[in-house]
């Protein structure tokens, strides 16, 4: 397993996760997207595994303007450029990942 989780620092659920796999004793690298952010191919392979919606903050102030984007790419491009907007934390092993605190689904990833 090589396990990223990508977070705020300020994020409940982001401290739940890196707890968990702490807890389990699985190392992982953590990223703090507000200060990192997240490379344009990793945005796209979390977006093929859970789809570009779920990746979307419902509460951040611009989550709304996403959906009159025009395509897809204009979407990621617009995640890429403001990672308030992305809804942490992303949990990533290769072409697997999940967004939010997910642990039943990271049990079955051994």
């Amino acid at each position: 397993m090589n396990i990223q989780i990508f977070g705020a620092s300020k994020s409940f659920d982001t401290k739940k996760a890196q707890r968990w796999f702490k807890e389990r004793r699985i190392p992982f690298q953590y990223v703090d997207v507000m200060k990192y952010g997240m490379s344009r191919g990793e945005l796209e392979r979390v977006a093929q595994a859970v789809g570009l919606d779920a990746m979307v903050n419902p509460s951040h102030p611009d989550a709304v303007l996403l959906s009159y984007l025009a395509d897809r790419q204009a979407k990621l491009e617009k995640l890429f450029e403001v990672p308030g907007l992305l809804n942490v934390p992303i949990v990533r092993d290769g072409k697997r990942a999940t967004v939010g605190y997910c642990p039943d689904t990271w049990e079955t990833w051994s």
